[in-house]
């Protein structure tokens, strides 16, 4: 039994950026747990959670470690796997399984108590909705671009007819897409008013005004610590061909400082990573941010930086 306060990191067995913060607090001597609990509490791990008036407490056994869980200073919750059930059992059966994981397993460890979470998973959901994001994003003073998400397709063509600079069409969530068996991606694209049709009408779509942008922005925020690089790419969508796109670092303005920590605050996150299209003129726009996007693909020295600064938020735990 570990006496120190543990990190608990939920993620998957390949995810390598894990890695290059889980080096840094073994570095700093902070006891790490790491677990997949869509798949691990399935192949041995096993978790128990007790509730009395007064009292919760409860015990994570992994291959490994066995960690009293109320004494987890902070939880990762990186990039875990989906609950499916164990293998073996029949279609409802392990449908069954899963769910039963999800609303139990799920619950007990995004309620720890004391615990500190970059970010709470319940926070991530509600910040993964695009709508959600830009409402949020203009209350907090982004300039966001004019955007239109509806399934009436004369909404859709009017709304492309009346955006002088064209329109992108964006997915709302990615969902695994396969063509002739094989996996696509729906990357943003550029749209006319006459190629929208009465498929429109399936389910709702985004459609955005293009921004006459010079280059791309990420701003990885961590607290109130923040990374910006500027991404210039030939492509619309600079995730397209990410071995062609050039990153350099970049300062952040103050009035995206002040947005940024207005947004992160309102949706109570500690992480997100922020996408802004930047004009000639200088103006950043809003394009969304992913409260568990990916980080590690950028410069050396920023994603050092951003590994320092989780790892920093994930030893101090609860009050950061």
């Amino acid at each position: 039994m570990d006496d120190g306060r543990s990190v608990l990191v939920l993620t998957n067995t390949y995810d390598v950026t894990a890695d290059v913060v889980l080096r840094l607090l073994a570095d700093r001597h902070v006891p790490v747990v790491r677990l997949d609990p869509g798949a691990d509490l399935h192949t041995g791990a096993s978790l128990t959670a007790t509730y009395r008036t007064g009292d919760q407490r409860g015990t994570l056994r992994t291959a490994s470690r066995e960690v009293d869980i109320a004494r987890v200073r902070s939880v990762w919750v990186r990039r875990p796997s989906p609950y499916q059930g164990p293998p073996g059992l029949n279609r409802q059966d392990r449908r069954f399984a899963a769910d039963q994981a999800l609303w139990g397993a799920g619950g007990i460890l995004a309620s720890l108590p004391g615990a500190h979470y970059v970010n709470h998973p319940w926070n991530n959901r509600a910040a993964e909705f695009k709508p959600a994001q830009l409402s949020t994003a203009r209350r907090c003073g982004f300039l966001v671009p004019d955007t239109v998400v509806t399934n009436d397709p004369d909404e859709a063509r009017k709304f492309a007819v009346g955006q002088p600079g064209g329109v992108v069409y964006k997915p709302l969530w990615n969902t695994p897409y396969r063509v002739d068996g094989r996996p696509r991606s729906v990357w943003v694209q550029e749209v006319r008013g006459a190629e929208i049709t009465d498929a429109v009408s399936v389910c709702p779509h985004l459609f955005q005004a293009k921004v006459d942008k010079a280059f791309d922005v990420r701003v990885t925020a961590v607290g109130d610590r923040l990374f910006g690089v500027r991404i210039d790419s030939p492509d619309l969508d600079w995730r397209h061909r990410q071995d062609l796109m050039r990153c350099t670092p970049v300062d952040v303005p103050e009035s995206a400082v002040r947005a940024v920590a207005a947004y992160l605050t309102e949706l109570r996150l500690t992480y997100g990573a922020f996408d802004f299209a930047v004009t000639t003129a200088g103006d950043w726009y809003f394009l969304e941010c992913n409260a568990n996007g990916q980080w590690a693909w950028q410069p050396a020295e920023t994603t050092a930086a951003i590994a320092h600064a989780i790892a920093d938020q994930l030893e101090k735990g609860p009050g950061t």
